[in-house]
């Protein structure tokens, strides 16, 4: 096993995509195991991705796709420009405000901030913004999308470790929120302190101009809300929520915003196949690695280690959360997300602690990583996108990283934060 893990890191290091990474690895311990035939690769690749829980994932995917080619990105950009215009540091804030709209619709932390880096960050910078500023909190608050539902992420989790993906979009709703207020908290101080956009030639918004834009947008704003109302009543469940996403998407884009052609629609299925495919390859692949880590007792052998450092439950917590931090600085989320999840939730689990809350923090924790160096996917998007040095990145997202840590110790640390919508709606 020894061997198989420094191939596999080895790999990574080559910059090799990831899922190849883990099939190669993957495939090199079932070769060099005597009692373990090599067509069970093919057969755990197969099993990996045969669940009704993942079919979430394409439909969603591509409902992100179709509502953004319908001309949505541009209405609730205009509506939270709208609704920050006279705050310090007002266009940073409607980065975060966006972004807080966005997470109903992409459930992709990386496309939302590539996304708004494109169209946001020259605006911020004739402001009088900094590079790394800019590009900090638009990464950096890309976190709040993976937690509002339909987070991928949280799909991922869900099917991994075989908890209610209904209640883990219902239980990221209070913390995505709590995210964006202590990011505009943090947008604030930082921009009082280095005197960002502090011209109050802005007027406040009136009433009717708010009321103006929100119709501008409601479509947009009312896909959540659907999401979460037809998966509380029963009236549909959440993978087959994704299928009435599209269905949505579709009838917003040609029948009320009349931006949407089959040209858009086109290239949105091609998009969608794309992103899709990437995703499930890595599942597929993860589907070998789970059988490697039964076959192998890691799981009970992790627990046994961990459980021999300390048995205060909090302490334990928090060593599982350091260690799933360190990982995701160097791994894809979606990678860690499929290793650390079985490894880790039975312990937690064991300790009394709820899997639905450990699934908000590790998935906000796990996509973080893509936002720090060394190897952030978000961090080279946004960098690649902006034109912006690792470095001026990192010092300009340390304030919104820093904030970011302080919510996750107080979601670790109270976990009735995210608890209380399921318990409230679901049980």
């Amino acid at each position: 096993m020894i061997w198989v893990t420094i191939l596999f890191f080895t790999l990574l290091f080559l910059n090799m995509p990831i899922a190849f990474a883990i099939g190669i690895s993957g495939l090199v311990f079932f070769l060099i195991t005597p009692d373990l035939p090599a067509f069970l690769v093919v057969q755990q690749m197969a099993t990996g991705t045969q669940s009704f829980p993942l079919l979430a994932i394409p439909f969603f995917v591509l409902a992100g796709h179709i509502l953004n080619a319908s001309g949505i990105t541009s209405r609730l950009l205009n509506f939270a420009n709208l609704l920050t215009r006279s705050m310090v540091g007002g266009l940073a804030h409607a980065s975060v405000a966006l972004t807080t709209m966005m997470g109903g619709i992409s459930g992709s932390s990386t496309a939302d901030a590539a996304m708004q880096s494109r169209i946001l960050t020259n605006d911020m910078l004739a402001r009088g913004y900094s590079k790394g500023f800019s590009v900090g909190i638009i990464s950096v608050s890309s976190l709040i999308t993976i937690t509002l539902p339909p987070s991928i992420g949280l799909i991922l989790y869900g099917f991994i470790g075989g908890v209610s993906i209904s209640k883990l979009f219902l239980a990221g709703i209070i913390p995505g929120l709590l995210m964006a207020t202590i990011l505009m908290l943090t947008v604030y101080i930082v921009a009082k302190k280095n005197g960002y956009d502090q011209d109050k030639t802005y007027e406040k918004p009136s009433f009717r101009e708010v009321m103006n834009g929100l119709k501008n947008c409601i479509w947009a704003l009312l896909f959540p809300i659907i999401l979460i109302v037809g998966i509380r009543f029963g009236i549909f469940s959440a993978s087959e929520g994704g299928a009435v996403a599209v269905v949505y998407a579709i009838l917003v884009g040609f029948f009320i915003y009349r931006e949407l052609t089959f040209a858009k629609l086109k290239l949105s299925l091609k998009d969608a196949v794309t992103d899709t495919a990437m995703i499930m390859l890595i599942i597929a692949t993860a589907g070998i690695l789970g059988y490697i880590f039964a076959y192998e007792n890691l799981p009970n052998s992790a627990s046994a280690f961990i459980t021999g450092i300390t048995e205060h439950p909090m302490l334990l917590l928090f060593i599982i959360l350091a260690f799933v931090f360190v990982v995701g600085l160097f791994m894809e989320a979606t990678a860690v997300m499929l290793l650390m999840t079985p490894l880790f939730l039975p312990i937690v689990t064991g300790m009394g602690y709820d899997p639905v809350a450990f699934g908000i923090v590790m998935v906000i924790l796990v996509t973080m990583g893509g936002m720090t160096p060394p190897v952030g996917v978000t961090m080279f998007a946004v960098s690649s996108i902006t034109k912006t040095p690792i470095a001026e990145y990192t010092r300009g997202a340390l304030p919104f990283l820093g904030a970011v840590i302080v919510l996750i110790i107080i979601l670790a640390l109270f976990p009735e934060i995210s608890l209380f919508l399921p318990n409230l709606l679901l049980d």
